[in-house]
């Protein structure tokens, strides 16, 4: 049951969002965030690192608890999208729910940029991560939309080349299937309040514009695997936890996902949010599903710190 201040928050985006729908807009192209200098929450310290060229966003508590553990974030928005404010509160928020240091990959972005490049930086900036900085550290690695799918195949090339995994995966609103062509991107077609049509909009004649085939692929297959991961396989990959809304026209991205760990025997739990969007957790941290998804991942963490 979706809760009341849920629906009011989806109808308020809808008209937001109404402009950049009715065009078929990106909205990672076209909303901008503030570039005011960050300021992290008292008691905490906030460091940027340069590891051979990629700039790496650092956030941990001042009393260091010598934890064994570290997480990393891949954050979403496309190629277009940078760090922003929305991203630092994700790492405050989950630093402050497990007192572990948080790194945060901030890539290069560009409108302009084709496969592979972003997943490269990605890759070798987690690499780098692994031989300085996180040497010693079992790490827990996080992504959202376009971040999950590069958490992914940052995770595929670690394991094809036999190198150490994150210890636990995270995936919110997964954006892993670049071809898009799952089922929910008609079921959601009207429901969306962030990527769906407008009333007037037939689906079968706007169908290119929702299923949102970006031009990031450049000349790359959008079945590749390391460019789609929900092409790939996932044998030998650790415990994932993977988080959508139901309104989602991306939410058969996290169902391929889903079905691809189960195939592989890997211990995966999906959890849907009635009536929920895109990103929700991060979006509207206020709302009492974003709180529920919030306590689920920070028990998730825990119960792999038990293990």
């Amino acid at each position: 049951m979706i809760s009341l201040g849920a629906k009011i928050t989806r109808a308020v985006l809808k008209i937001y969002t109404y402009p950049y729908r009715k065009k078929h807009k990106s909205l990672s192209r076209s909303i901008k965030f503030s570039k005011k200098p960050y300021l992290p929450p008292k008691n905490y310290r906030y460091e940027v690192k340069n590891i051979d060229g990629t700039k790496i966003e650092i956030l941990s508590p001042i009393e260091e608890n010598n934890s064994l553990y570290a997480i990393v974030q891949f954050h979403g928005g496309g190629h277009t999208q940078a760090m922003n404010k929305m991203y630092r509160k994700v790492a405050e928020r989950l630093c402050k729910s497990t007192g572990y240091p948080v790194y945060s990959i901030d890539y290069k972005t560009d409108s302009n940029l084709t496969y592979p490049s972003v997943h490269r930086e990605c890759y070798a900036a987690y690499a780098n991560l692994l031989d300085c900085l996180l040497k010693e550290k079992r790490i827990i690695a996080i992504g959202d939309s376009f971040g999950a799918n590069l958490m992914l195949s940052t995770c595929l090339k670690l394991r094809d080349k036999k190198i150490q995994l994150p210890c636990a995966l995270i995936s919110i609103s997964c954006y892993v299937d670049l071809a898009a062509t799952g089922s929910s991107y008609k079921k959601n077609c009207y429901v969306d309040p962030l990527y769906s049509l407008t009333k007037r909009q037939n689906f079968e004649r706007h169908e290119n514009f929702i299923r949102r085939k970006t031009p990031y692929c450049g000349l790359t297959s959008p079945y590749d695997a390391y460019l789609s991961p929900a092409y790939a396989e996932y044998q030998n990959f650790p415990n994932m936890l993977l988080q959508c809304g139901d309104c989602e026209t991306s939410e058969s991205d996290s169902d391929m996902l889903y079905e691809k760990a189960i195939a592989a025997n890997v211990k995966v739990k999906l959890t849907k949010y009635n009536g929920m969007w895109h990103d929700f957790q991060y979006l509207t941290p206020f709302l009492k599903e974003s709180k529920r998804a919030w306590k689920e991942i920070s028990e998730f963490i825990k119960q792999i710190a038990l293990q």
